[in-house]
This record gives C-alpha cells, structure tokens and sequence, in this order.
C-alpha cells in the first residue's frame, strides 16, 4: 500500500503536530525522573490527554525514581501487562495494581 499523499502543507502540520507530541512525551518523562510529578497524576491525565494517554507503560514505569527497565519489566509481568501496553490501554485491575505498589 502507498503512502498517503500529502500537500506540502499538510505534511508541515504533521510534522510539527509529532514533534510537539515527541516533546511533550519526553517532558512528562524527565517530571517523573525529577520527582515533580507522580505515577498517580500521570495516570489521571492519561485518561484525558491522548498524548499522555499513548505514552508506553515500560517507558513510564522506567522513568520513575528507583525503577529501571528491569524492575520496570517484572512490574509489568507482576500485573499481567503486554510490552506494547500505552497508558490509555491499561485495565482497572492493573490500573490499580500499579497504583498500590507505586504509591
């Protein structure tokens, strides 16, 4: 299947609308790594903010204080989460599963 052809201009929107996704992904991830935000916070505007809400459960979990991709992976099995699983995608029970532990 061909790639969709875009205007010059449409193609700009995009771009710029990804790399303003990029940034704010990234930004969310260095408040957690600092501590200004917590797991719980990201996880209440994830249920609001789509670009929060596709942020990869690995990466946050990662990116939390004392949580490196390893303790971030055994999280993730403890709560029978998939590797591709985004925020938005969590179920209730693993929803608050990581809620209890992280908090």
């Amino acid at each position: 299947m061909p790639p969709p052809q875009l205007s010059d201009e449409q193609r700009a929107a995009a771009l710029q609308k990804a790399g303003e996704v990029r940034r704010v992904r990234a930004e969310t991830k260095e408040l957690l790594k600092t501590g200004s935000v917590t797991f719980a916070e990201i996880m209440e505007r994830a249920g609001s903010d789509d670009i929060i809400g596709g942020l990869k459960v690995e990466s946050v979990l990662a990116s939390l204080p004392g949580t490196g991709k390893v303790k971030a992976k055994r999280l993730m099995e403890a709560h029978g989460i998939a590797d591709n699983r985004r925020l938005r995608g969590l179920g209730d029970r693993q929803r608050a599963g990581l809620l209890a532990e992280l908090s």
